[in-house]
């Protein structure tokens, strides 16, 4: 395997992680935190990802920075395959389990929570398989009725996400009249296939799809307004980590700011949407989002209790 960090998460990599320290026991979805948002920590095993692609498309490193994140505090692994960014290419799903099915198995074996970031029913039940914990399918209103019936048979939390379209056609489908309520009705509609095939409420997890189908403008307006998805009764889960709309925000001499560079900025969306009460946030600098997920933490319940005496 790749030699890693001494210090989990960051700087070069200079020994072996596993001596770094045990493993942890196996995890169980139902034992994560309650008391601030989850921390999913992205693991993109994929030459083509929009952030860090390429990064670790082999094995051994990606599975060293799997295992990094995971001892640098994530609550959960979120392990895909296939890049979702705007205009990417699909993957054909014997491809997707061929670069992700080794990695989900250590990463398991190493005790992680793993989430599988895939469209594909037939690579979230392999990976379920294999041991892994939660579906987060990025399908939007197109899911296929192959994952809604692997849901509802395996009875996994699943993750569904608005989106309109597919990546080559979501930036062209942003016409809203008025945003967080179509968005709202949206999901509504997708979530009536689950209930139908027998998927009870509390499995399914809300995410807004910030960056999918959106405008910088749009994405803005689901944070600002995030405590509105609390209608649907779900969990919610936020992906920001440095999007387009992060850089463009953090623009300099005319030059949008380089996935790398909006760390700083996811967190503070992280912050934000642990205040506006989100379950979690999917990330890529696990240790950044982590503190940030506190810090919004002990805020939302300085506002709590401050309503409480008022």
């Amino acid at each position: 395997m790749d030699s890693l960090a001494a210090a989990p998460g960051t700087g070069p990599a200079t020994s072996p992680l596993p001596t770094l320290r045990p493993p942890r026991p196996p995890a169980r979805f139902e034992k994560l935190p309650t008391d601030r948002a989850v921390v999913l920590g992205i693991l993109n095993v994929t030459p083509d990802s929009f952030s860090d692609g390429g990064s670790y498309n082999s094995l051994d490193t990606a599975i060293a920075h799997g295992l990094r994140m995971f001892y640098a505090g994530a609550d959960i692994i979120d392990i895909g395959g296939e890049s979702t960014r705007p205009g990417a290419a699909e993957v054909e799903p014997a491809t997707e389990q061929e670069r992700i099915m080794p990695v989900v198995e250590a990463m398991v074996k190493a005790g992680a929570l793993v989430s599988v970031d895939t469209r594909h029913a037939e690579t979230a039940a392999k990976a379920l398989d294999a041991g892994a914990a939660l579906i987060n399918d990025v399908s939007g209103m197109s899911v296929s009725a192959e994952m809604v019936a692997l849901v509802a048979d395996r009875k996994v939390p699943y993750v569904l996400m608005h989106r309109r379209g597919d990546s080559k056609t979501m930036d062209s489908l942003t016409k809203y009249t008025d945003l967080v309520p179509e968005v709202i009705a949206e999901l509504k509609s997708a979530r009536e296939a689950f209930y139908a095939a027998g998927v009870a409420p509390e499995q399914l997890i809300i995410d807004p799809g910030i960056g999918f189908s959106k405008t910088a403008d749009q994405n803005w307006e689901l944070l600002a307004k995030l405590d509105q998805f609390a209608e649907l009764g779900h969990r919610i889960l936020v992906g920001t980590s440095r999007k387009r709309f992060l850089g463009s925000l953090l623009t300099t001499a005319g030059k949008a700011a380089a996935p790398e560079e909006r760390d700083g900025a996811t967190a503070a969306t992280t912050a934000l949407a642990g205040i506006k009460g989100a379950w979690g946030v999917r990330v890529h600098d696990v240790v950044g989002n982590l503190h940030a997920a506190k810090v919004a933490a002990r805020t939302r319940a300085a506002q709590e209790l401050g309503g409480a005496n008022s």
